[in-house]
C-alpha cells in the first residue's frame, strides 16, 4: 500500500469518528452516525478504482479501527475529566479505542467480499457488545444507537433495543457505500441495505405509543433541588442539597394544591439525601416534612449501609406509612461508585481513592409508590439493557431515572444520558421521569418525546399526568436473546473472515512457490 492512499484512509477513519460523535446529544444529528459508518467502511474497503488498485492489509485496518473509535470518544467523553483533569478521560478514550482494532482488522477482511457490506454491521455490533460488557461490566455509554434518538431508526427500539438499532445504522451506512461504488447485484443489494432499514424504522414508528396498553394515569412530579456549587464539592454539601430538595418539594406541594390536582408520586434525584435518614434524625425529619407537604409518596435518593456494605439506594417514603420499598443500585459505575483493582491503580494516581466502595443490589428495580409499580434505573443503570427490561417484566407501569450529574458541570453528559432515557422509553413503551440534582430533569413520553425539561443548575420541578402501561414489547421479552444471537453471528462472521483470509494467504504462498 502506497503512502498517499494510506494517508487518505487514515484521514477518513478520523473523519468517521468525528461524524459519529455529532450523532450524539447535545448535537443529535442522527444522519451523521450513518455517514460516519459509511466513511469508516470506505476507509477499510479495497479501492479498485485507484491506479494499480489498493487493498489495505488487516494490520493497517486495525490502526484505522482504533483511530476511528479513539477520535470519536476523545470528542464524546471530555465530561469525565471535568473536575478530575484530562488524564482519566484520555486514558478511557484510548482504552475504548483499542476495541476498535478488532472492528478494523475484521472489517478489512469482510470488505474484500462482494457482499461484505452486509456482514460488517454484525462485526461492529459484536465489538460494541464486548466494549459494553467487559471488563468490569464494560462501558455502554458509547453505543452507536444512542445517537439515533432523533431519527427514524430509533423506532426499531421496541423490536430489538439498542443492538438492533446499531446493526441498522451500520447496514444503512455500508449499504450507501455499496450503492455508490458497487456494480450489478452488489449495487442493487447495497441500495436495499440503505433503504430497507429506514423504511422499516418509519413503519415501526407508526406503532409506537398507542393507547391500547394504557391501564391508568398518574400525576407524577420530578423535583430538581439543585446543588450549592458545581463539582466534587457536591459531596461536602450534603445537608444543603437535602434542604434544597425539601424546599423545592414544598413549593411543588403549594403549586399542586393551588391547581387542585393532587400528586400521585414524586421523584427525587439520586443523592438528593446523601445524609442517611435511617441513621440521622435531622435528615429523617426534613424528608418527613417534604413528604407531608406534597401528601404523596416520594422516591428519595440516599446512601445506606447494611451487612453487605454501602449502598446507593432509592427509597419510597409514604406520608402515611413512612419508609417502604427500596432499590439498591444494581449496575454500579466502575471507577466512580467502586474502584476495581484499587491497589493496582493507586500506583498510577491517588485519585483512585475518590471512587466509592458501594456494593450492588440484586433486585428487579420495581418499587411501589401507592398503587403504582415504578421501575427504577439509577443514573448509570439506564445504559444497561437488563435494568428496565427486568423492571417491566416485574410489572413496572412507569419508569424513572433518578440521577446526579452535578460533578459534570455544564458538559454534554446530562443530555447524552437523557437520550438514553428517551430510547428506553421507546423500547419499553413506558413514560420515563428523569429527576436530576442539577439537571437536566425531564418528562419523557413512551414515544421518546420530551414534553418538559429543566435548565441546568436551577431549582425547579416538573408535573404531568402520564400514562401507566402494562404492555411487554418484543425487545423487553426477547431483546437480550436477540442481542446474543446477533453478536454470535458477528463472531461467526469474524471467524469465517479469519479462516478465509488464512486460506487465501496459503494459496498465494503456494502460487509464489510454484512460480519460483
Amino acid at each position: 500500500m502506497s503512502p498517499l492512499p494510506a494517508f487518505l484512509r487514515f484521514v477518513l477513519a478520523a473523519t468517521s469518528g468525528w461524524l459519529v460523535y455529532f450523532s450524539y446529544e447535545p448535537h443529535g444529528h442522527w444522519w451523521s452516525g450513518i455517514a460516519g459508518i459509511a466513511v469508516l467502511y470506505l476507509s477499510l474497503a479495497p479501492w479498485r478504482q485507484w491506479p494499480g488498485g489498493d487493498r489495505p492489509p488487516a494490520a493497517f485496518g486495525g490502526l484505522l479501527g482504533f483511530t476511528q473509535a479513539a477520535f470519536c470518544y476523545l470528542y464524546l467523553l471530555p465530561w469525565i475529566g471535568e473536575f478530575v483533569g484530562a488524564m482519566p478521560y484520555v486514558a478511557l478514550s484510548i482504552f475504548l479505542g483499542l476495541y476498535g482494532i478488532f472492528t478494523g482488522v475484521f472489517g478489512v477482511l469482510v470488505a474484500r467480499w462482494r457482499f461484505g457490506f452486509a456482514a460488517f454491521p454484525l462485526i461492529y455490533l459484536a465489538v460494541e457488545f464486548v466494549r459494553s460488557s467487559v471488563p468490569f461490566g464494560g462501558f455502554s455509554w458509547v453505543r452507536l444507537a444512542w445517537g439515533q434518538i432523533n431519527g427514524p431508526l430509533a423506532a426499531l427500539a421496541p423490536w430489538g433495543g439498542p443492538a438492533l438499532i446499531t446493526v441498522a445504522v451500520a447496514l444503512v451506512g455500508t449499504g450507501l457505500v455499496a450503492l455508490l461504488s458497487g456494480r450489478g447485484a452488489q449495487r442493487v443489494a447495497g441500495g436495499a441495505a440503505f433503504v430497507v432499514p429506514l423504511v422499516l424504522g418509519a413503519v415501526a414508528g407508526l406503532g409506537i405509543n398507542t393507547a391500547g396498553p394504557t391501564v391508568g394515569e398518574a400525576n407524577v412530579a420530578a423535583v430538581q433541588g439543585n446543588v450549592p456549587r458545581m463539582g466534587l464539592d457536591f459531596n461536602a454539601q450534603r445537608r444543603a442539597v437535602l434542604t434544597n430538595h425539601v424546599n423545592e418539594t414544598l413549593a411543588l406541594g403549594d403549586d399542586a394544591r393551588a391547581a387542585g390536582e393532587p400528586l400521585d408520586a414524586v421523584i427525587w434525584p439520586e443523592n438528593s439525601s446523601d445524609v442517611n435518614p435511617f441513621t440521622d434524625s435531622e435528615a429523617r425529619s426534613l424528608i418527613n416534612i417534604a413528604v407531608r407537604g406534597v401528601d404523596a409518596p416520594v422516591l428519595v435518593g440516599t446512601l445506606t449501609r447494611d451487612e453487605v456494605g454501602a449502598r446507593n439506594t432509592m427509597v419510597v417514603f409514604d406520608p402515611d406509612n413512612g419508609p417502604g420499598e427500596y432499590h439498591h443500585k444494581r449496575f454500579l459505575q466502575p471507577f466512580g461508585e467502586y474502584m476495581p483493582w484499587r491497589d493496582f491503580f493507586r500506583n498510577f494516581s491517588e485519585m483512585v481513592d475518590l471512587a466509592g466502595n458501594f456494593k450492588p443490589g440484586n433486585g428487579n428495580g420495581v418499587v411501589h409508590m401507592g398503587d403504582i409499580p415504578v421501575g427504577v434505573a439509577t443514573c448509570y443503570e439506564v445504559g444497561e439493557g437488563p435494568a428496565y427490561r427486568m423492571a417491566v417484566r416485574g410489572g413496572a407501569q412507569l419508569l424513572v431515572t433518578p440521577t446526579n450529574n452535578a460533578t459534570f458541570g455544564f458538559t454534554g453528559m446530562t443530555y447524552q444520558q437523557l437520550a438514553m432515557s428517551r430510547l428506553r422509553a421507546m423500547e419499553t413503551d413506558r413514560a420515563v421521569v428523569v429527576a436530576a440534582t442539577s439537571g437536566v430533569s425531564a418528562i419523557v413520553h413512551p414515544d421518546g418525546t420530551v414534553s418538559q425539561e429543566t435548565e441546568i443548575f436551577t431549582a425547579d420541578h416538573l408535573v404531568e399526568k402520564l400514562p401507566l402501561r402494562d404492555s411487554v414489547t418484543p425487545s423487553v421479552r426477547f431483546g437480550g436473546a436477540l442481542e446474543w444471537v446477533l453478536v454470535a453471528l458477528g463472531v461467526l462472521v469474524m471467524l469465517a473472515a479469519g479462516v478465509a483470509a488464512r486460506k487465501q494467504q496459503r494459496r498465494y504462498a503456494a502460487q509464489r512457490n510454484t512460480q519460483a
